[in-house]
């Protein structure tokens, strides 16, 4: 029996651990303790930090595995680099990990390579804080360079919040450093593609409902995307130097873009794909499961991206408004056969966060339909038909 790690157990690994036991896998799951979904599907669980580069490889190396791979977080690509190198298995390089992860490595990679991005600076100290806003025009949005979910990165409209958005990306950060960049006034959008073999097998530009906290945090996405040739062969053309630059290949890319004035400009481009049901857009879109593809690419198996359909679908999470325990949690809605999913994370009695980032979300729902707009209608009335209640 095939071996396969995932690193990982939170909401975003568990379908993938369940398409790995379906195609008959031996899972073999790494996360730091906490009470996560993702434990009880597994064949055996190791409890460590998913960022411990050398203890990931020391368990790999004893359990003798065929594939390692992971969905919808960047704190664990490293690892998984550093694998694939280390045991010669499928999947992203150590270079390229480290290229994706660090935001200040991969903004000086894309300007090497004439990916389209904003202007950008390292700021390690407040007095550098403060000198960004003379040398860049703000907005500016500060960033920290090792996080993921949306956590540390705040938008700062004028030098008088530098102390502020300072201290807010410090705590989240490990580093001593974070970079300051330009906020470019547009349309936040994304894509999902896959390079295997250093082919691109596919891109899925997707529209993205956004949440404005310190800084926008996707909630929902939706596809088909409609945008000109122009605009998507512009794309393609980002996507295609943005892989050269961070050297990527047999993985997953999840994409963060902003068009202004019909040019594509990137935002961050990561090694995996992307959270916020995501893989299950690409899924319900082509036709294909997305998450046994990604498996297969990991332990060499020939995966296949055949675009079967074009089918639209939109997803959002569920999020709350304030902090508490949940004391009611209701779903209105009949079932229907243009409603994928509707999940929630958590039980009556169980305690939530007021929604800032991402892992803050309490469920999810799917959406399919024979139109985008039908789609989205639905999608807001079986919104409006599920509700929340917290003390």
């Amino acid at each position: 029996m095939r071996k396969l790690m995932i690193l990982g157990a939170g909401i975003s690994q568990v379908p993938l651990i369940k398409t790995a036991k379906e195609m008959g896998l031996y899972v073999v799951l790494l996360s730091r303790q906490g009470n996560y979904p993702g434990f009880s599907l597994a064949d055996k669980v190791y409890y460590e930090d998913t960022t411990n580069v050398d203890k990931i490889v020391e368990i790999a190396r004893i359990e003798q595995i065929d594939g390692i791979c992971t969905t919808g977080t960047d704190v664990a690509v490293k690892s998984i680099g550093k694998v694939v190198d280390v045991l010669g298995l499928s999947g992203l390089s150590y270079e390229s990990s480290q290229l994706s992860t660090n935001k200040w490595e991969m903004k000086k990679a894309f300007m090497e390579h004439g990916v389209r991005t904003s202007k950008f600076l390292k700021v390690e100290s407040k007095e550098e804080a403060y000198r960004a806003f003379e040398v860049l025009s703000p907005p500016l949005i500060f960033k920290a360079l090792d996080s993921g979910a949306s956590r540390g990165i705040v938008k700062v409209v004028d030098v008088s919040q530098a102390d502020y958005a300072f201290e807010e990306v410090r705590k989240v950060t490990k580093l001593d450093y974070f970079i300051a960049e330009e906020f470019i006034e547009g349309t936040e959008f994304g894509a999902q593609a896959f390079v295997y073999d250093n082919e691109i097998q596919f891109i899925m530009p997707h529209g993205d409902t956004m949440f404005y906290g310190d800084a926008g945090v996707p909630i929902g996405h939706y596809v088909p995307y409609y945008l000109s040739n122009e605009v998507v062969e512009d794309i393609h053309n980002q996507i295609e130097q943005s892989i050269r630059a961070l050297c990527l290949n047999n993985c997953a890319i999840n994409a963060d873009f902003i068009l202004k004035d019909q040019k594509v400009y990137v935002l961050e481009i990561g090694g995996r794909a992307g959270a916020t049901c995501l893989p299950e857009l690409v899924s319900t879109f082509y036709g294909f499961n997305y998450y046994e593809q990604m498996i297969k690419a990991a332990i060499h198996m020939d995966p296949v991206f055949h675009k079967q359909t074009s089918q639209p679908c939109a997803c959002e999470l569920l999020i709350a408004e304030k902090s508490g325990e949940i004391v009611k949690l209701e779903n209105g809605n009949e079932s229907h056969e243009d409603i994928i999913q509707i999940s929630f994370d958590y039980e009556i009695g169980e305690t939530i966060s007021k929604f800032k980032v991402g892992t803050d979300r309490i469920g999810q729902v799917i959406i399919k339909g024979a139109h985008l707009e039908e789609v989205l209608k639905r999608l807001e009335k079986v919104m409006e038909n599920i509700k929340v209640t917290v003390s």
